[in-house]
């Protein structure tokens, strides 16, 4: 039986007392929760599958939503009072087969998991691919020289201004500021706090509602036809308050249709980021806008489980779960110089 633990940090006390937990507590269980079920229903899979919790977020519900026979393959596990996370990452990935784990951008959370557990046992991308994507301005710079639309393209017709953590999370921290000015001197007062900071314009959509605020969610590794395919097309409800603070509402989905109209532009998309960030492995989230002059345009990307995989397999009616699981063994067949932590 193949032991996988899946960690999604917040759920697991990763962020406890900091002012983002409550903003994000919510959608790191969503994700917890979807992650585990979805490796549990895989058909003749024999796995086991531990998710870390916390008290702030127990793991008894989703226990309690489970077949009796997926149940009984569920475990749970918690840090110890005092216990830093990474530690428990690193313990409790070495006494499983695999991990699978999500962590914020924020102080480069997901890279510092990815050491400690190890190439063989991590489901998830690269060293390399992740190091880039856990800066915003890292993963634009890559975009941009491989020939891809960013934000700073829109420099010379921008009406308005974001200034955003480099490494952040969510809508944590991010303003809207009509004045360009005014946006970087907040960001250099930000920056002079200590804070990793980037003020960008702000990239203003199409006519279309619909493409307001999107991300493209997509696989990526070996054996995929350009190194990705993407598999849906959602849009983000971003919400801009009187004081220019973006917030978060949640997500929809617009299209899981290869015949939709859209497709062949997306697809295309999801094969140019790939090609512009080796290692891209198993799920990842595309933030992107479509501009009237220059298309679709990535705003960042998350190379991890965002929110949007939450009920994505039952849509599209196949096991993701499962095909994470299979681009992680054909990447590791590609690659047998790594040496397991």
């Amino acid at each position: 039986m193949t032991s996988i633990l899946v960690l999604e940090f917040l759920s697991a006390g990763g962020l406890h007392g900091d002012p983002a937990e409550a903003v994000l507590m919510p959608l790191g269980v969503s994700m917890r929760d979807a992650m585990a079920a979805d490796l549990l229903a895989l058909p003749g899979a024999d796995l086991r599958v531990t998710v870390a919790d916390c008290s702030a977020a127990p793991a008894e519900a989703l226990a309690a939503r489970l077949p009796a026979a997926q149940a009984a393959r569920l475990g749970r596990v918690r840090a110890r009072p005092g216990q830093a996370l990474l530690d428990f990452v690193e313990a409790q990935a070495a006494a499983h087969d695999l991990a699978w784990i999500v962590a914020p951008e924020t102080g480069e959370l997901l890279p510092r998991c990815r050491e400690r557990v190890g190439d063989a046992r991590w489901l998830g991308s690269s060293a390399d691919a992740q190091h880039a994507a856990a800066r915003k301005s890292r993963t634009l710079a890559r975009l941009a020289a491989a020939g891809l639309p960013v934000p700073d393209d829109v420099a010379g017709d921008a009406r308005r201004w974001v200034v955003k953590p480099d490494d952040g999370a969510g809508a944590v921290d991010t303003v809207v500021l009509a004045d360009e000015a005014a946006a970087r001197a907040l960001a250099a007062r930000r920056a002079a706090a200590g804070e990793p900071v980037i003020v960008q314009p702000w990239v203003e959509s199409a006519d279309s509602a619909d493409d307001s605020a999107c991300s493209l969610s997509m696989l990526c590794g070996p054996g995929l036809a350009g190194g990705a395919e993407a598999l849906a097309l959602n849009r983000q409800r971003i919400r801009v308050d009187a004081a220019g603070q973006v917030h978060y509402d949640g997500l929809e989905r617009l299209c899981t249709d290869p015949a939709d109209p859209r497709w062949p532009a997306l697809q295309a998309l999801a094969e140019r980021i790939a090609a512009a960030m080796p290692g891209l492995r198993g799920f990842v989230g595309v933030d992107l806008v479509r501009h009237a002059r220059l298309g679709w345009v990535p705003i960042e990307v998350n190379a991890r489980v965002s929110c949007a995989w939450v009920g994505l397999s039952a849509v599209l009616g196949r096991p993701l779960a499962g095909e994470v699981l299979a681009l992680h063994r054909r990447a590791r067949a590609q690659e047998p110089s790594d040496v397991a932590a």
